[in-house]
């Protein structure tokens, strides 16, 4: 059981539920989105308007601040959240996927085939050993070396509530044995963090109250993933996420839930990691998710996509689509965001087409607030035992989960 997680609620239906998560910097209720604060930012928006969009908790991304500006000097200046002046709970990943990205690249790289599929393929961006990974700052090229320990100290310097095992993570396209050697390396790197966080000393730490989750891999295959379930939840984690190659697309990755949360207690926080897409946050849930994260809104909002509730067009809106031009509607009828309060979508078609930042921004204020305003309805029709009429309205079909 975990310290940290309470269950209020199950559905009768299918594996959703709603919980608490209590931190040092206050609850997090969940099933929760978590905006990506990368660099300490959620990219273009302040803290407040975050916070005020309903946003509990961010994630901050372990790699990037170990790069720049350093987590020894987010430490001296009182931790993250002290740095950013972000009072809330923050979760930090490991730096695992930004470190095997430099040579995998995306999911979409790989199936078009830009991307080696092994580390050996690209010696001199990462090179994976028992102990460490190596591999080059893409800043200006200088060599680093990321033990799991090394890891969890710069998690630890960082300060944040929930802190994430560092593992390796291997690509979708590779084979059964490779992603069984790689998932019981990363068993061993799980009971490394475990030890190093373990024996922390809290009264050097910007945040001594600080919770560890462990990460579930096995790629594609059921046997793994249910090894690896089994073997992490045996471990003294606070919290469980489910990592490592989630397939090829999202009817592999909904299988990869559906072959793992089974074999995870059912008293620890489920966490699907980088998943945010609207689809995958109402699946996610009839799974038994609780914790997602994604960078998607802020993204899309740089691109001039607004997310709005229109299935056929994959819930995004082109601003820069000349016919908005005279539109003067919100950018999503009945969205209580501050955007869509304010402005038309005629004015923010216009600032993207006058190359304007506001644009960018309010877009992406939007996305984000249109995502939490998503899980807020998902919390409540789960807590009413109506998220199955909830998932009809929003995905045009029943739950057969």
């Amino acid at each position: 059981m975990s310290a940290i997680f309470t269950i209020t609620t199950h559905d009768p239906q299918c594996r959703a539920r709603t919980g608490i998560v209590r931190t040092a910097h206050g609850l997090v209720h969940t099933p929760v989105f978590m905006p990506v604060g990368t660099r300490a930012t959620v990219k273009s928006l302040s803290p407040d308007e975050v916070r005020n969009h309903g946003a509990e908790i961010i994630l901050g991304n372990t790699y990037h601040l170990y790069l720049q500006p350093g987590h020894d000097l987010i430490a001296r200046r009182g931790g993250l959240h002290r740095f950013m002046a972000w009072d809330g709970p923050i979760l930090t990943d490991s730096g695992g996927f930004q470190v095997f990205s430099l040579v995998y690249g995306g999911i979409a790289d790989e199936v078009k085939g830009r991307r080696p599929t092994l580390p050996s393929a690209h010696p001199d961006m990462v090179k994976v050993t028992e102990d460490a990974v190596i591999f080059r700052s893409y800043i200006d090229g200088s060599r680093h070396v990321f033990t799991p320990e090394r890891s969890i100290e710069a998690q630890h310097a960082l300060g944040a509530d929930i802190i994430v095992c560092f593992d390796e993570l291997p690509p979708f396209r590779a084979g059964y044995d490779y992603t069984a050697q790689s998932m019981t390396r990363t068993h061993r790197w799980a009971e490394r963090c475990l030890t190093f966080h373990q024996a922390r000393n809290p009264a050097l730490l910007p945040n001594a109250e600080q919770y560890l989750f462990g990460i579930v891999h096995g790629g594609v295959f059921p046997d793994l993933r249910r090894q690896s379930a089994e073997f992490i939840a045996e471990l003294p984690f606070d919290g469980l996420c489910i990592g490592g190659s989630l397939g090829g697309d999202k009817r592999q990755m909904y299988d990869v839930v559906d072959m793992t949360t089974p074999h995870l207690p059912e008293g620890l926080p489920r966490h699907l990691l980088g998943v945010g897409d609207v689809d995958d946050l109402l699946e996610g849930v009839a799974r038994g998710i609780d914790m997602f994260d994604c960078v998607s809104p802020t993204r899309l909002g740089r691109h001039g996509a607004a997310l709005v509730r229109d299935r056929e067009r994959g819930w995004k809106l082109n601003v820069s689509n000349a016919a908005l031009r005279e539109d003067d509607g919100p950018l999503q009828e009945g969205c209580s965001c501050s955007v869509c309060r304010m402005f038309s979508r005629a004015y923010i078609h216009y600032l993207f087409r006058a190359k304007e930042l506001l644009g960018i921004r309010l877009v992406s204020l939007h996305n984000v607030a249109f995502l939490l305003n998503l899980m807020a309805d998902v919390r409540a029709s789960i807590t009413a035992g109506r998220f199955a009429d909830l998932y009809r309205e929003w995905l045009g079909k029943d739950l057969a989960v």
